[in-house]
């Protein structure tokens, strides 16, 4: 028998069978609890999503009770501890961490993505110098797409992973310069010999 959740509606008396899949109830299973024919069915309300998962996900895990943060199965103490930036985007883009190999070729594949078109630092000089740097990232990364009208192709799997590795690429670079113009210092471009 799969397993269910009886809900007893003690406006009306009805109870109602939902299912539950891996812990989980559908929020549209509620709506066939109703007043009467003519109600609306019943919604959930779930304040900033404290319960609520909005997709099923195999990249990550939060339990913000008990303080849990797992990318792809391991803690996020773990990776904090013992892994770089992009061998965190390596686990999460494909699903393990990076050997020694595939390290350096993901490395080498990236470096080519880490300069910003100067249009991008005329965007960012259009912040207030007292804005919040990871407000300037923030609206930086969104405006990144106008740079890349091939990005909007989100069918053709080489382009996602183009546009994948150009974000992850250009994030540091952009966190950077987001940082430098909040104290009003001047642009450092990335260098590329650097890990």
């Amino acid at each position: 028998m799969p397993d269910t959740l009886t809900v007893t509606d003690n406006r009306t008396g009805k109870q109602f069978e939902l299912p539950i899949d891996e812990n989980s109830i559908q929020a549209s299973d509620l709506s066939q609890i109703r007043l009467d024919d003519d109600s609306p069915g019943l919604v959930s309300f779930d304040p900033a999503l404290a319960n609520t998962a909005a997709c099923r996900s195999a990249v990550s895990y939060i339990d913000g009770e008990k303080g849990i943060l797992r990318y792809r199965g391991y803690p996020i103490e773990q990776i904090a501890e013992k892994s770089t930036y992009l061998e965190t985007a390596y686990l999460i883009v494909k699903g393990e961490l990076p050997s020694p190999t595939h390290l350096s070729m993901w490395e080498h594949n990236l470096k080519m993505h880490t300069i910003v078109h100067e249009n991008v630092k005329n965007f960012i000089e259009g912040f207030r110098y007292d804005a919040h740097p990871m407000g300037i990232l923030i609206g930086t990364i969104g405006a990144l797409s106008t740079f890349y009208p091939e990005a909007k192709d989100i069918g053709d799997d080489e382009s996602r992973r183009v546009q994948t590795r150009r974000l992850i690429a250009k994030i540091p670079t952009i966190a950077a310069m987001a940082f430098r113009h909040s104290k009003g210092l001047p642009y450092v471009s990335p260098d590329n010999e650097l890990s």
